[in-house]
């Protein structure tokens, strides 16, 4: 396993540059990929800050690339919604073969990897456990070991950064495509990161590389790095959507609404029988750190209450450096069940590919937080023992940080 050293100097770009950029500017000749055939896993966020997507810059760098992988939503982010498939096609763009890896097949099989001596790994991740492009990359190494081809993470910033890690780790018997290892809720990682953990933790055993971002902190905004930003999936359009998912995303695992079918997906949050003085009252006296609730009424154009009004509230997050998204949601879910207990329920499966067990308990990692709130605990009594977890999952990554 090895990782490309940075560059330094007074021609760096500044202030952060790309795993991409960095196989381009030549990263990739010092770990011998010029003369190898290559396939790339890539979505609409993997730009250099030109916003060249990654297949057409590597392609213009003279590089072999022979085939692309899209992960959930596409290559090209063709697909809008949760849970749509994408069927293997030709890239319009380049005329490459694109082979899909969310549907029925999400690692990639020995036919998609025949005829490649490495494959690249670009997307933009956001920092949580239930997001799915980590999983990707995971059973792409997976693959990777067993065919004998080389797996390269070209690494990129933490949007949400690294310092602060928050919620349960995943137990076992509680696997699934939104969590397939051990890792907390928000795991304040990069992919370069998590790709050395699963390599010397978990036993996976590819030939691996990282081409690592250059220039960038553990304490960066996503302001701070000077990138542009692409939305890597569409309902995370903006930074400030990647500071709430944490917690936010919680609520896919409920009958409320995490503000689908709105221009404010994960900030804006409801459902048709709440009111949203009396919830945004109860919000404010649990003196969450960070962020103010606005109430407000929206309808959303699809997903769950589509084309009804619902009642809730908006996030304005405050102080992103106090601002604790997974207790504040766990907040939201005590709350809206004690305001509501008769019209409050969990979605049933299936959720992202799981069958059986209900789709909160694989967001949260297991169980408790379901049995907590049906129990009517606070918000300190579900969250008792998550700082244990959270102080060992840091010792173990310790030796895999890049930053």
């Amino acid at each position: 396993m090895n990782v490309a050293p940075t560059s330094s100097g007074p021609e760096t770009r500044s202030p952060v540059t790309t795993g991409l950029e960095r196989l381009i500017d030549g990263a990739g000749e010092a770990l011998g990929l010029r003369d190898a055939r290559l396939g790339l896993i890539a979505h609409p966020a993997s730009v250099t800050r030109d916003l060249t997507h990654a297949a057409d810059a590597i392609l213009g760098a003279g590089y072999d690339l022979r085939a692309l992988f899209g992960p959930q939503h596409g290559a090209r982010g063709e697909k809008q919604d949760n849970m749509i498939e994408s069927d293997p096609y030709t890239d319009p763009v380049t005329g490459l073969p694109v082979h899909s890896l969310y549907g029925e097949v999400r690692k990639p099989t020995p036919e998609m990897l025949d005829g490649l001596d490495a494959l690249l790994f670009d997307l933009q991740d956001v920092g949580v456990r239930v997001y799915t492009f980590v999983w990707t990359m995971a059973l792409a190494m997976e693959a990777c070991a067993e065919a004998g081809v080389r797996f390269v993470v070209l690494d990129r910033p933490n949007p949400i950064g690294g310092l602060r890690r928050e919620g349960p780790v995943l137990q076992e018997g509680y696997e699934s495509f939104v969590g397939l290892h051990p890792l907390p809720l928000r795991h304040g990682l990069t992919c370069g990161e998590l790709a050395r953990w699963l390599q010397r933790e978990r036993g996976i055993g590819c030939d691996l590389e990282v081409i690592r971002t250059d220039g960038w902190e553990r304490h960066m905004s996503w302001t701070d790095t000077g990138l542009p930003w692409v939305m890597p999936s569409p309902n995370l359009p903006t930074p400030d959507s990647c500071l709430v998912y944490p917690g936010m995303v919680l609520l896919e695992g409920t009958n409320l609404s995490e503000g689908r079918g709105t221009t404010r997906p994960f900030e804006l949050f409801g459902a048709p029988w709440l009111d949203p003085a009396t919830l945004t009252a109860r919000l404010a006296g649990a003196r969450l750190p960070g962020v103010t609730f606005r109430p407000c009424h929206f309808e959303p154009t699809f997903q769950k209450h589509g084309r009804r009004l619902c009642g809730g509230a908006q996030l304005h997050v405050t102080d992103p450096g106090t601002f604790e998204p997974v207790r504040t949601a766990v907040e939201i879910l005590v709350g809206a069940r004690a305001l509501a207990p008769h019209d409050f329920a969990w979605r049933k499966p299936p959720y992202e590919y799981e069958e059986t067990l209900l789709p909160i308990d694989i967001l949260w990692g297991s169980p408790r937080l379901r049995e907590g709130v049906e129990g009517g605990e606070n918000a300190d009594a579900i969250l008792e023992g998550v700082e244990a977890e959270l102080d060992a999952f840091a010792e173990s990554v310790m030796g895999s940080l890049l930053y």
